[in-house]
């Protein structure tokens, strides 16, 4: 009995720790886009990007893979597809519109990196947090419990907390740039 716990404690701890290394390499990846995007030597297009979304997805693909080969995944995604309560053939179109969902996800968050930062790629990840959690409760009737408004009321938080944040930055540059313009029209204006 003891064993069994201590095997529940250390898959607890390990998937702990996978998660923060998750949210790590997540919160590294659009910063380090952006570096790349600023590094490059050559102009930032739309097809630099493409090849971007395409280098990463095809490494995380291979890395994927690799993982899956280890594990024998791949002999459960047929086992998964043929007890799926909605059929084997919705199984892999769900599989399907998943991979393609992804992409585009992905390259919404890049062309975001290339429009503008990955600060503003960041916000709009964290805005689009409590829209999924509020969606699954509308569109699948989830039942609404203390975890999920916990998340929307810290999603809601640190998005609310940045455009304040902004919003006391830009009225402080305007009215240091206002200050500085009336500086200088009474230093042009004095003998």
């Amino acid at each position: 009995m003891l064993q069994a716990g201590r095997r529940v404690q250390k898959a607890y701890l390990l998937g702990f720790v996978m998660t923060l290394g998750t949210a790590v390499m997540f919160g590294l990846l659009l910063p380090m886009v952006e570096l790349t995007y600023k590094k490059a030597n050559q102009d930032v297009t739309l097809t630099l990007v493409l090849e971007m979304q395409l280098v990463i997805n095809f490494v995380a693909t291979a890395l994927c893979t690799v993982g899956m080969l280890i594990n024998k995944d791949f002999q459960a995604i047929a086992r998964e597809a043929r007890s799926y309560e909605l059929g084997e053939t919705n199984y892999y179109l769900v599989v399907v519109w998943l991979a393609i969902l992804c992409q585009l996800y992905s390259f919404g968050v890049l062309g975001i990196i290339f429009s503008s930062s990955s600060l503003v790629s960041g916000i709009v990840v964290a805005a689009l947090l409590p829209a999924t959690e509020l969606l699954a409760v509308i569109v699948y009737h989830e039942k609404f419990k203390v975890e999920k408004g916990v998340s929307l009321f810290l999603s809601m938080w640190g998005f609310i907390s940045y455009f304040y944040g902004e919003f006391k930055y830009n009225n402080n540059c305007s009215s240091n740039n206002s200050y500085n313009e009336q500086e200088t029209e009474l230093a042009l204006v004095a003998p």
